[in-house]
């Protein structure tokens, strides 16, 4: 039997959720047999690594092809990404976020060559605007399947893209599955992601502030790095916080970092399925997220059994939950423990084998 082949198309590797998720599918799929072709547009500094022999390919152009304003370099990167569709000749392409999947579609039309495309945050964030909205719900129609992350994501689109709609579960770093720790835990509130406007760290760092001479042992330590950083690190210093809230940026080792942690916080705006809550739940850590569209943290946490919900930029919510778990550690341990059970269905032996099993389907369907 033929090898087949699976090609892979994001922006970059640079650290972020869904980075993670297709760094994690193509090492993955290779070790599967299968031959991978990971397309992005860039390569950056700070970037997941993927195995060696797994064949990468940059589809920006050279800065010499470029420069022909805006629908000559459209038409550059247009093109330059359908040859690259031509040469490799995959069985399937599985595309994430935004604008790279409407390329996908666009670029590999009339090559018979089957497209999946995943969004991987709240629709009405990935296609904001009018235009692009328009055509995630027209193009969108062309694709062999579309995987969303939460059932709530399910309403932006007509119903005949809705028919051809799945979820798949996030695949989890292994790193993350391991035993509940149970000593004493550090008085650290923590939390990890791109720090940017959606993330909203800025209602974070206020709520810390505002309990801070209550529980003046514990520290929150903000691990990523963003646009918003070094904004934010000038925040803190005009609260006078430098030495309880910490930025270390981006770190290799998560997990170890945040393993023996009190309490894990989640503030953002927007998200799909949020891949850093559900490594934090799955490690067993007390858990407090915002209740954000399209719906990924209501769907993993029942309040007051695994974490507590807090409302999207609601600081005195955010101020009452970080009260409750840190003035109630009994209760706090029971939902650690709970949440740990509820993340265990993403353990990657099971969901990586879901999206394998689903990107066979519908390269050998329209074969």
């Amino acid at each position: 039997m033929p090898e087949k082949t699976i090609a892979l198309y994001i922006s970059s590797l640079q650290k972020g959720g869904a980075e993670r998720v297709i760094a994690n599918l193509a090492d993955y799929l290779y070790s599967r047999g299968y031959r991978v072709v990971l397309v992005t547009t860039h390569k950056r500094e700070d970037e997941y690594q993927v195995s060696e022999r797994i064949c990468r390919v940059i589809s920006e152009p050279a800065g010499n092809q470029l420069g022909k304003g805006r629908i000559g370099n459209f038409c550059v990167r247009f093109k330059k990404l359908r040859r690259i569709w031509k040469e490799y000749r995959p069985d399937v392409i599985l595309s994430f976020i935004g604008k790279n999947n409407l390329m996908a579609l666009m670029t590999s039309f009339g090559y018979g060559i089957p497209v999946v495309v995943s969004v991987r945050s709240d629709p009405k964030r990935e296609y904001g605007n009018g235009l692009l909205k328009f055509l995630a719900k027209t193009l969108f129609r062309l694709a062999a399947g579309v995987v969303l992350q939460t059932k709530e994501s399910f309403a932006f689109f007509p119903k005949g893209i809705r028919k051809k709609a799945v979820i798949l579960k996030n695949p989890i770093n292994p790193q993350f599955f391991r035993e509940r720790y149970q000593g004493e835990r550090e008085k650290v509130i923590v939390t990890v992601g791109r720090v940017d406007e959606n993330k909203n760290h800025q209602m974070l760092v206020d709520a810390f502030a505002g309990i801070s001479a209550e529980f003046p042992e514990y520290k929150l330590i903000i691990y990523g790095d963003g646009q918003k950083r070094r904004e934010l690190i000038e925040r803190v210093k005009s609260l006078g916080m430098e030495e309880k809230i910490l930025f270390p940026g981006n770190i290799e080792n998560v997990a170890d970092a945040i393993y023996k942690t009190r309490v894990f916080v989640l503030s953002s705006n927007k998200e799909g399925m949020p891949n850093a809550l559900i490594e934090a739940m799955v490690m067993g850590l007390t858990v407090i997220s915002t209740d954000c569209p399209c719906g990924g943290p209501k769907e993993l946490i029942d309040p007051g059994v695994n974490g507590l919900l807090t409302k999207v930029g609601d600081v005195n919510e955010m101020k009452e939950n970080l009260q409750y778990v840190l003035n109630n550690l009994q209760i706090a341990d029971l939902m650690g423990e709970k949440a740990k059970k509820t993340c265990e269905i993403y353990s990657p032996s099971k969901t990586l084998l879901e999206w394998e099993k689903y990107l066979n389907l519908l390269a050998f369907s329209h074969r």
